[in-house]
């Protein structure tokens, strides 16, 4: 079983999520409409099963929500890996989305990195600030252990652009988490 149960909560947030990496029921509400979207769009395109729920302060703004899910979404696919013996290991996507092409290319490595390279011509997509896309892959590549890049190769609308990065994040995941069988695919024997 790939699933994993994950329960966080701080003076900030308090979340609790469901994750399956083989798929299942998808329910999400954050409190923010089009990061909903997002986590939606991710769930789908990668074939997985996501339940979150989170409670913030969005009286402040939506910054804690977003990393803070960021931060319980990649505890949640570390705990799925556990020593991740028989994954790809790696995966790449890129996704267009209207005029926009956002690319993702991924490790699955236990050693945390994150490129961002996706300008956002507008600030906001409904009551989510888009400058918090990246606060999100931070949050999730760092505790999932990713090495990720994601880039948008260009694009003029900030929810295309956002959307292409997380659809591309969704299905390079996909492709990095994939059973292969055998052992850890590293020639050091451990990631």
């Amino acid at each position: 079983m790939r699933k994993a149960e994950i329960a966080r909560k701080t003076k900030e947030t308090d979340i609790t999520l469901t994750l399956d990496l083989d798929g299942g029921n998808r329910q999400i509400d954050t409190g923010i409409g089009f990061f909903d979207h997002m986590l939606g769009s991710f769930a789908v395109h990668g074939g997985f099963g996501l339940s979150i729920r989170c409670k913030g302060d969005l009286q402040v703004d939506g910054h804690h929500t977003v990393e803070d899910c960021g931060i319980v979404l990649g505890q949640a696919i570390a705990q799925c890996l556990g020593d991740k013996a028989g994954i790809a290991r790696f995966g790449q996507a890129f996704v267009p989305m209207d005029e926009a092409l956002g690319f993702c290319a991924l490790d699955i490595s236990g050693r945390p990195y994150l490129v961002f390279d996706a300008p956002m011509p507008q600030p906001m997509c409904g009551q989510y600030d888009t400058c918090l896309t990246v606060e999100f892959m931070r949050a999730l590549a760092v505790n999932a252990g990713l090495t990720l890049h994601l880039k948008c190769e260009y694009g003029d609308n900030a929810h295309h652009i956002t959307e292409a990065l997380y659809k591309a994040l969704a299905r390079a995941l996909r492709q990095a988490v994939a059973v292969t069988g055998g052992g850890v695919l590293s020639a050091k024997g451990v990631l």
